[in-house]
């Protein structure tokens, strides 16, 4: 594919108008030097960030010659793609995508009224002054009781 650093740069673009978080996984296939440069723009470009295109001195500078800049200049290569085979490669994405297992769907259920105990649902009305003791102490009763901490006023510690 004959795609530029800006042309990458774009698909995070696109990619960022959808509003959902997003997380960047690099791929392979480019040269060091590109890829440092691409994945330079396509960060500045998710944070919103403009960036100059001067490099910055540093340890491998040289490697970026002889230019030194972020861009580089396309490439004058002609598109040896044919419709065909990027229509086979769409093709083969998609379904590559049908087979990966979805994430399961949080359904809405009834919370029984009983389930939570009435102490713990008034716990914001307790007073906001009283520290949480490490002493245990029991919530509910039964074979299966649960431990939790007690409050503490201030003036108990």
């Amino acid at each position: 594919f004959n795609l530029s650093i800006r042309g990458h740069a774009r698909c995070v673009e696109y990619m960022k108008s959808f509003n959902l978080p997003m997380l960047m996984l690099g791929g392979g296939g480019y040269t060091i030097r590109n890829v440092a440069r691409c994945w330079t723009y396509e960060t500045a470009v998710a944070l919103d960030t403009e960036i100059p295109d001067e490099l910055p001195y540093n340890d491998y500078f040289e490697y970026f010659g002889p230019d030194f800049k972020l861009h580089i200049s396309p490439s004058n290569m002609t598109n040896q793609n044919t419709t065909e085979y990027t229509d086979k490669i769409k093709q083969r994405l998609f379904e590559n995508l049908r087979m990966l297992p979805h994430a399961p769907g949080v359904q809405m259920q009834a919370v029984p009224e009983d389930a939570i105990p009435d102490d713990i649902v008034d716990e914001d009305a307790d007073d906001p002054d009283t520290r949480v003791s490490s002493e245990p102490r029991v919530l509910f009763e039964g074979p299966h009781c649960l431990r939790g901490p007690s409050r503490v006023s201030e003036g108990q510690l």
